[in-house]
C-alpha cells in the first residue's frame, strides 16, 4: 500500500503545463498545430496521469513519468484530438438504416449536387422567373406531388417535427382521437403522447392495446374532436387476438363526421418492397389513394434520402401548416433540399432507384451476390496468423433498422470471427479504433461482419483491418 507522502512525491514529479510547452518535441509540434489544441492535449494527459496516481495502490501501477513517455502520450492524445468528431465509419453491423450511424447514406447523385451547389449561392427563396422572393419549399413540393399523388406537400427538419406541426395546425386545444395500441415511442423517447401535449391537442384513447374497432373511434367523436390519427407501428407488431381499424374506415368516418384524417407513417416508403422478397409495408402512395387528408413520414429511413420530415395532405391545409409560426423554427436548409430532391427525381425510375439509392440497394441486394461479395472480401484477407482469431464465411441475417419492419430477417452472408488468443470484446474493439472504425456486431462470443451493409469499396479497409489485429503481439 503506498502511503500518502510517497504519492505526494510522486505528484510533484508530474510536468508542469509551462515545462512541456519548452520540451523540443512539443515546441517542434506547436510549429504545425495550433498552441489551444497542444495546451489542451497537455492539461488531458496530466489529468490521466494524476487520476493514475491517485488511483494506484502499489508501486507497480504507478504510470510512468518519464518526459519522453509523457510527451509520446502528448502527442497521440493530440492525434486524437485533431480528427473531426464526426467521421466515417464502416457499417458491419447488418442494421441498414442504422440510427447511431447516421441512418440512410446519400447516393453518389447527391454527393454531386452538393459539389455542384454547396459552394455557391442558390435560388432557395428566389423566384428566377419573377425575379422576387419565392418559397424554398417549391424545390421539392411538385416532385413529391408528382410522386405520390398528393395536392400539396411540405418538408421540416424531421418527421417528430413534422407530427408536432400537423398537430399544432389542425388540433391545437381540441381533441384527437387514437388507438391505444398505436401510442408508440421510438428512439430518443418519442412519444406520440408527449408530442401530442406539446402541439396542444388533447389525446383521447379509444379501444385496447390490441383490439380497436371503427366503432371505438365514433363513440368517442364529440363537438371538441378535430382529428382522426392512425400511427404506423412500425417499431414494434402486436400478434395473436388483434383487431386494427384500416385507413379505409377511418377515412369514411371522418367524412361522416366532417373530420380530418392524419395517417403518420413513421419510416415512409415509395416503393413495395414485397416485390424484392421484403413484408408488404403500406406506400405512401397506398396512404394518398385511400384518402388520408395529411401523411407524415421520414426522409432519412426507408426512403433513402436526408434526414428531414415530410407532409402530404390536402392543399388547404398543407397551406395553413405553412403558414402555422412553428414553420419557420422547423424549416430545412438548403443542403437537405438538394438531398431531398436528388433522391425523389431518382424515384421516377423505380428500378433506377433501387441501383443508385444505397439503402434501397443493400434492403434489395439478393443473397447471391452477397456471397460473391463475401468471397472477395475472403480473399483480400488471404492467409493469415490464426494464433488471436480465425475467419470463416457463414450465413446470417441482417435487419432494416430506424424502426421500421422489426421482426423481418433478411438473409445474409457474414465473415464471422472466431476467438483464439484475443477475446471477442478485444476484436471488436480494435476495429473500433481503427481508421476508419468498423462497427461490428458480438454473438455467442464471435466477432460477425455483414457483407449487406459494407460498401464495395470498403473491402479492402476491412481486410487489411483484419490482418493488421492478427498479426499483434499482445491483447490491447
Amino acid at each position: 500500500m503506498l502511503a500518502k507522502d510517497s504519492k505526494n512525491l510522486i505528484f510533484r514529479r508530474i510536468p508542469s503545463v509551462d515545462s512541456l510547452l519548452e520540451s523540443p518535441s512539443i515546441k517542434s509540434t506547436l510549429l504545425t498545430t495550433p498552441r489551444g489544441l497542444v495546451v489542451r492535449a497537455i492539461r488531458q494527459v496530466l489529468d490521466t496521469l494524476r487520476g493514475e496516481v491517485e488511483s494506484a495502490q502499489r508501486a507497480n501501477e504507478l504510470p510512468d513519468l518519464e518526459l519522453n513517455n509523457v510527451v509520446d502520450q502528448i502527442v497521440r492524445r493530440l492525434s486524437i484530438l485533431a480528427q473531426p468528431r464526426l467521421r466515417h465509419v464502416i457499417n458491419a453491423t447488418g442494421v441498414v438504416v442504422h440510427t447511431n450511424l447516421g441512418r440512410s447514406p446519400l447516393s453518389k447523385g447527391v454527393i454531386e449536387r452538393f459539389r455542384s451547389l454547396a459552394g455557391c449561392y442558390t435560388n432557395l427563396e428566389y423566384d428566377l422567373g419573377t425575379g422576387k422572393r419565392g418559397s424554398r419549399y417549391a424545390h421539392v413540393e411538385e416532385i413529391l406531388v408528382e410522386l405520390t399523388g398528393a395536392e400539396g406537400a411540405l418538408v421540416v427538419n424531421n418527421n417528430a417535427a413534422a407530427v408536432l406541426i400537423a398537430l399544432d395546425t389542425i388540433a391545437k386545444d381540441r381533441e384527437v382521437i387514437i388507438s391505444r395500441g398505436q401510442l408508440v415511442e421510438i428512439g430518443g423517447s418519442f412519444r406520440i403522447p408527449e408530442v401530442m401535449r406539446k402541439s396542444g391537442a388533447r389525446m383521447v384513447e379509444v379501444g385496447t392495446t390490441n383490439k380497436t374497432t371503427i366503432s371505438d373511434y365514433e363513440s368517442a367523436i364529440g363537438p371538441e374532436t378535430a382529428l382522426l390519427l392512425r400511427v404506423h407501428a412500425s417499431n414494434f407488431q402486436i400478434i395473436g387476438f388483434t383487431e386494427e381499424a384500416g385507413l379505409e374506415e377511418l377515412v369514411a368516418l371522418g367524412k361522416k363526421h366532417g373530420l380530418p384524417v392524419m395517417e403518420d407513417l413513421g419510416s415512409g416508403c415509395l416503393i413495395d418492397f414485397s416485390r424484392y422478397g421484403l413484408k408488404k409495408e403500406p406506400t405512401v402512395q397506398d396512404s394518398v389513394a385511400k384518402g388520408a387528408d395529411i401523411i407524415t413520414f421520414s426522409g432519412d429511413k426507408m426512403l433513402g434520402g436526408p434526414q428531414c420530415g415530410i407532409i402530404l395532405g390536402r392543399k388547404e391545409i398543407i397551406s395553413a401548416i405553412k403558414a402555422n409560426q412553428l414553420n419557420r423554427a422547423l424549416r430545412v436548409d438548403k443542403l437537405t433540399l438538394v438531398a431531398l430532391q436528388e433522391t425523389l427525381y431518382t424515384y421516377r425510375d423505380k428500378d433506377r432507384a433501387i441501383r443508385l439509392i444505397p439503402t434501397l440497394r443493400m434492403l434489395c441486394q439478393p443473397y447471391r451476390s452477397l456471397c460473391r461479395k463475401a468471397d472477395r472480401l475472403l480473399g483480400l484477407i488471404g492467409r493469415i496468423e490464426e494464433d488471436n482469431f480465425s475467419v470463416r464465411l457463414c450465413d446470417g441475417f441482417s435487419r432494416v433498422g430506424g424502426g421500421a419492419l422489426p421482426l423481418e430477417e433478411i438473409r445474409s452472408r457474414l465473415l464471422c470471427v472466431s476467438p483464439n488468443r484475443l477475446s471477442a470484446p478485444s476484436i471488436a474493439e480494435s476495429l473500433r479504433s481503427y481508421n476508419p472504425p468498423i462497427i461490428t456486431r458480438l454473438e455467442k462470443g464471435q466477432v460477425l461482419l455483414d457483407l449487406r451493409t459494407i460498401q464495395e469499396r470498403e473491402l479492402k479497409i476491412v481486410a487489411e483491418a483484419l490482418t493488421e489485429i492478427s498479426k499483434r503481439s499482445k491483447t490491447p
